[in-house]
């Protein structure tokens, strides 16, 4: 019977082993077709429609076919690449930006904006058309030609707001609590583990935050709309784009019409008839076209190390850092005789100062063989500005979260919810300090004072390495530290960064300090190709993620807290990450 029944198994596990490899081999050559199939026609339209989440660079490999079947992001490097491509593109005649949310930070978004109002210069219409429009979709559109809106749709533009929840209240109710020691009286990652409420340190900087930020995105849009900015102003205090009709009254707007009416502007501004084909090519198709097509070229390279998500002490990935894929890559960027410079391209909260510290020691090294440039994205904070800060130059947006010097650790502890239910926990140790700090214990002042000893040490570590860095005093450093975070307006005149500018520029200056006047561009680190990290996490029926199942299955909003929560319980050791969740609205 038992042989029967392994017999059985072994029959219907090498079924199925066939089933999955005929259906990868089905879809591969499905998608090598489609492919193939990609063709760019005469008098077509890019139309902009970023339906997944964008990150800095995927890391997709170059004619991965699996890229389309797993990969759910899209990278701001092949975004860029793509409008600057079309500008160029005599069969592309114009760009419509036909998206009603985009899944990007402000900074990535203000670059897309800068991409096409460079497109623009080409002599080429851009037009704008969203059924509703939120702030960062109405400040990418507003770079366009045209704007319209659905009659029945509607705008959400009143100025920016911040948002930080706070777990105090949780913690007593439940008796699972964050036993925190930080320095920097800006240091609030952990208030909201503290508090119920806001400091009035935290307070002020979103505050500052937040008006820099909202400076910027007005000051961009009252260019482009020829609209003052004391309008655009008054335009949101009243809530003046609330209604289509008030848009279009208010100027944000040149139109309310419907998406078929649309069609008929976009055939008018390629120079067809309303009876003709208009050729639509989607960014997701033109991308594919794009990727074969190289902009720089030469025997000299500048490398681009992208170092994106939370610094965690590991391997690393896409969606987090790590000492180990970040190192790996920044030696074979040292030691690559055709690289000429290093461009290091940092979006990071931060997180753990020890990875931080190892990875800004491997940057140090390359230095005294490179020059060494940083390109801040939408956040470059505690961590993330740790591993910049001894850069030969570094560039941020004015929108780029920066600065966060500060140094904190947050230790779990459930004392009193294991009083509750009845655990008690006792230790036996060897030596006078062996019996160490215990998860269902209340934390000693030993303990404590050990730990702030820790923090303290960690703290003047990373106030030298800004310093020596940015050649300044200590005294300096630290007034500009205290965990205090900037915008990368604010960073530029308090000497944080040298110069407010994009990707682009902080390449062209890493060439001009290389003195290489002809070269191309290489990317690092490679990651595991989509399908590759598909099957190492194959565990079921899905293909899609863990983290992914969790978000569609509760939602979007209590995702986010999940995370939140999630990786301040992850957290080991001490940790220069930014100083609080914020979510900007």
């Amino acid at each position: 019977m038992n042989f029967l029944r392994n017999l059985l198994a072994a029959i219907l596990g090498t079924l199925i082993a066939f089933g999955i490899i005929f259906f990868m081999f089905v879809f591969f050559i499905s998608l090598v077709n489609t492919e193939e199939a990609v063709t760019v026609k005469k008098n077509s339209v890019l139309e902009l429609q970023m339906k997944y989440a964008i990150t800095d660079y995927t890391g997709n490999k170059e004619g991965d076919p699996f890229d389309v079947l797993f990969e759910k992001a899209q990278g701001l490097d092949e975004i860029l690449h793509a409008i600057k491509v079309a500008k160029e593109d005599n069969d592309i005649k114009g760009i419509s930006i036909n998206n009603n949310y985009i899944s990007a930070g402000i900074s990535s978004t203000q670059a897309i904006r800068n991409a096409l109002a460079d497109f623009k210069e080409s002599g080429k219409f851009i037009y704008a058309f969203g059924d509703f429009y939120m702030q960062k979709d109405y400040y990418l559109a507003s770079v366009a030609d045209s704007i319209f809106l659905n009659p029945v749709g509607a705008m959400d533009f009143k100025g920016l707001a911040a948002e930080v929840l706070f777990f105090k209240d949780l913690q007593d109710k439940t008796g699972v609590k964050m036993e925190v020691v930080r320095h920097g009286k800006y240091k609030s990652a952990v208030e909201p583990f503290l508090s119920n409420e806001m400091s009035e340190e935290n307070r002020t900087q979103i505050r500052e935050l937040i008006g820099s930020i909202w400076n910027t995105i007005v000051s961009e849009i009252a260019l482009d709309r020829s609209i003052s900015e004391e309008d655009i102003n008054v335009i949101a205090d009243t809530l003046g784009g609330r209604k289509p009709e008030y848009a279009k009254a208010s100027g944000l707007l040149d139109d309310v019409i419907y998406y078929d009416e649309y069609a008929k502007r976009l055939k008018q501004a390629v120079g067809i008839g309303e009876d003709d084909k208009l050729n639509i090519i989607s960014l997701e198709d033109y991308t594919r076209v794009s990727r074969k097509k190289k902009l720089l070229s030469g025997k000299d390279k500048i490398a681009i190390i992208y170092a994106q998500g939370e610094i965690f002490y590991g391997e690393g990935g896409p969606n987090y850092i790590g000492q180990g894929i970040i190192n790996k890559a920044i030696i074979k960027a040292r030691d690559d005789k055709s690289v000429k410079a290093i461009v290091l391209r940092v979006n990071s909260p931060g997180g753990s100062a020890l990875t931080s510290d190892i990875i800004w020691r491997e940057l140090e090294i390359a230095k005294k063989e490179k020059p060494l440039v940083v390109s801040m994205g939408d956040v470059a904070a505690s961590g993330g500005y740790y591993i910049s800060a001894g850069a030969d130059k570094i560039y941020a947006e004015p929108t780029t979260i920066t600065g966060s010097i500060g140094v904190f650790g947050a230790i779990p502890n459930i004392n009193e919810l294991a009083a509750n239910i009845g655990i008690n926990a006792e230790q036996v140790g060897t030596n006078k300090n062996s019996v160490d700090y215990s998860l269902f214990e209340p934390m000693s002042d030993e303990f404590r004072a050990f730990v702030k000893e820790g923090i303290e040490s960690t703290y003047q570590t990373f106030l030298g390495k800004v310093s020596e860095g940015r050649n300044i005093t200590i005294a300096r450093a630290d007034s500009l530290a205290q965990g205090r975070v900037w915008s990368g307006a604010q960073a530029r005149e308090l000497g944080l960064v040298d110069e407010l500018g994009g990707l682009e520029d902080a390449i062209e200056a890493a060439a001009l300090l290389a003195n290489v006047d002809s070269y191309s561009v290489r990317k690092y680190p490679k990651y595991k190709s989509s399908f590759e990290r598909f099957m190492e996490d194959f565990g079921g029926t899905s293909i899609l993620n863990k983290e992914e199942i969790i978000r569609r299955e509760i939602g979007t909003e209590i995702y986010g807290l999940y995370k939140e929560v999630k990786s301040v319980m992850e957290q080991k050791g001490f940790q220069a990450r930014l100083p609080f969740t914020l979510t900007i609205k």
